[in-house]
Parts: C-alpha cells; sequence; structure tokens
C-alpha cells in the first residue's frame, strides 16, 4: 500500500506538533509548517529528524506558502491525501480593545490560513481522486461565554465551522471530506501552570476538567480514517456547548 501524506499546518508546537507526531507514528509522509524555519528545526530534533518529515517554512495566510506545501508535498512524496488547517491564533479580551495589528492577525492567520491551502488543496487533490481537509477550530464560537469576551476568535472559527459545511458540499463530488474538529479548553503550555487559573478553565464545562492535546488528537485521527463523515463539526469539549450548567 502505497504510503500516505498529510500537511499540518502551525506544526511547531501544541496541537500541531502532537498532530504531526501522530501521523508519523503511523507511518505517514509528513510536510510541517510553522512560521520560521527555526521553530521547524526544533520540532523535527524533537520527533528525531525522520526522513518522512519535511519542512516548509513561512506565513501560512500568505498564498505563495499554502502553493509550497503541496508543490513540495507533492515533489517529495508524490500526492497530498489530507491537509489539517490547524495554525490559529486565540486573542481574547473586551472588544473595545481590539487593536488593528489583532484584527490583522486574527484574520490572516485564522481565515486566510484556511482558504489559501485549502485553495490549493482542493486542486490537488481533485487531481488525485479525493482526500481530506481537516479544520481545527473552537467550541467558544459555537456557544459564546460571558466569562470569555472574544468577538475576533468567535467571529473567525464561527464563520470557518460554517464554511467548513459549505465546502464540504462543494468537494463532495470530488471525494473530498471537509471536516473540523472544534476544541474546548485544552491542556497547552499557553495556559500556563497557575492552579488558580487551572480551576477557572475546569469550571467551563459541566466535566469540571480541561481536555488534552490527545483528546483532539483521536478525533483527527478519527475524522482521516472516515471516508462517510463530512460537513462535520466534531466537538470536543467535555460538553460546554451543550448549554447552560
Amino acid at each position: 500500500m502505497n504510503t500516505k501524506t498529510v500537511i499540518v499546518t502551525g506544526a511547531s508546537s501544541g496541537i500541531g506538533f502532537a498532530i504531526a507526531k501522530a501521523y508519523l507514528a503511523r507511518g505517514y509522509n509528513v510536510v510541517a509548517n510553522a512560521r520560521t524555519h527555526e521553530d521547524l528545526a526544533e520540532a523535527a530534533e524533537r520527533l528525531g529528524a525522520p526522513e518522512n518529515l519535511l519542512l516548509v517554512a513561512g506565513d501560512i495566510a500568505r498564498p505563495e506558502t499554502a502553493a509550497a506545501l503541496f508543490v513540495q508535498g507533492q515533489q517529495h512524496f508524490g500526492r497530498v491525501d489530507v491537509l489539517v488547517n490547524n495554525a490559529g491564533v486565540f486573542i481574547s479580551k473586551p472588544i473595545a480593545e481590539y487593536d488593528e495589528a489583532d484584527i490583522e492577525t486574527m484574520l490572516g492567520t485564522n481565515l486566510k490560513g484556511f482558504i489559501y491551502p485549502s485553495q490549493a488543496a482542493a486542486a490537488h487533490m481533485r487531481a488525485h481522486g479525493g482526500g481530506q481537509i481537516i479544520a481545527i477550530t473552537a467550541a467558544l464560537a459555537m456557544q459564546p461565554n460571558i466569562n470569555v469576551p472574544a468577538l475576533l476568535p468567535i467571529m473567525a472559527k464561527g464563520g470557518l465551522n460554517q464554511a467548513v459545511r459549505g465546502l464540504a458540499l462543494e468537494l463532495a463530488e470530488s471525494n473530498i471530506m471537509v471536516n473540523a474538529i472544534a476544541p474546548g479548553i485544552i491542556a497547552t503550555p499557553m495556559h500556563g501552570q497557575d492552579p488558580t487559573v487551572l480551576e477557572a478553565l475546569k469550571s467551563m464545562a459541566p466535566t469540571h476538567r480541561v481536555g488534552e492535546v490527545q483528546d483532539i488528537v483521536k478525533a483527527v485521527m478519527y475524522l482521516t480514517d472516515s471516508s462517510f463523515v463530512t460537513g462535520s463539526i466534531m466537538v470536543v469539549d467535555g460538553g460546554s456547548t451543550t448549554g447552560k450548567w
């Protein structure tokens, strides 16, 4: 059986790094993207610098970066089977405090960083008989929380949740499955180790705990293996979007 290839954006740390590691463990070729080569090189060293790991640095908000991922992926590995649009930023603050830099960053990484790779994926996968596009969005975009003022992430990630559904319809006849995973609070280094902060984060779900990175990885692998799931927003959030508790 031919070895499959996946592109993972935002692969140098956090959830993206764990996703890339999981695909490598499955024997996939992995095309890893992050903004700088230095970050990617450090991640590659942590992964053992395997031969089936290709590093492509660049700002995913720029179309030339998306194009390079698929051109180099095809040159090195023959074709690309899966795109994981993981790169994203989350800026939480009251609406009046957002500045122009916040807005440009959110729209660039979260929206342009989805549309350009997805355009390249659609063209490439149509030519190769199909594939998978998986986006990492946010559960908060499905049910805002008064304790987390976050207009920009809600707007961007909420839009992506709907875009995934529309794109799934558009690409279904090309055998391209398009889905999203909407994480709740996931334990990553960005949250730090302050016990008070961690307790507050736990209170944001009725299960009273935060998720682990592997919860998201498992969801990604489920969608990767599925041939009959498309247009789905898989919520992995400990129940935080189920209602009021």
